[in-house]
């Protein structure tokens, strides 16, 4: 049971994930959809990050000198899961900005943000 409850970051990890899934398929609002998907993105932020920590582990920035102290290794944490997550934060904030400008665009030409609204006006435009 303790093995369970000792991985409590993968069920943060999965609940919010679950939730961002949950409203991108669940609500036709397009703002709502934006923030599901960006809920989505950061439970993908916060597995990678807490995958990258090793406990006592330190920052492998150290001075020019012999690793092995003694009879064991020097512990490190992993600095590629938090670099590489810091580039897709930036890929996420240009991403939802560019939703969020059409969806500033769709508003102009419909009227409405609701998906089944916009939908059914492009069906009345066919006809």
């Amino acid at each position: 049971m303790n093995d369970l409850l000792g991985l409590y970051n993968y069920w943060v990890v999965i609940g919010l994930m679950m939730i961002g899934f949950y409203v991108v398929l669940a609500r036709g609002n397009l703002i709502k959809k934006v923030i599901g998907l960006n809920m989505f993105q950061i439970s993908v932020f916060l597995l990678y990050i807490t995958m990258g920590k090793v406990h006592d582990g330190t920052t492998p920035i150290k001075p020019a000198t012999n690793f092995y102290t003694g009879d064991k290794f020097e512990v490190f944490t992993n600095p590629v899961p938090s670099v590489l997550m810091l580039t897709a934060i930036v890929v996420g904030i240009a991403t939802t900005s560019l939703a969020l400008a059409l969806i500033v665009r769709i508003h102009e030409a419909y009227g409405t943000i609701e998906e089944d609204e916009i939908l059914a006006a492009d069906r009345e435009s066919e006809c």
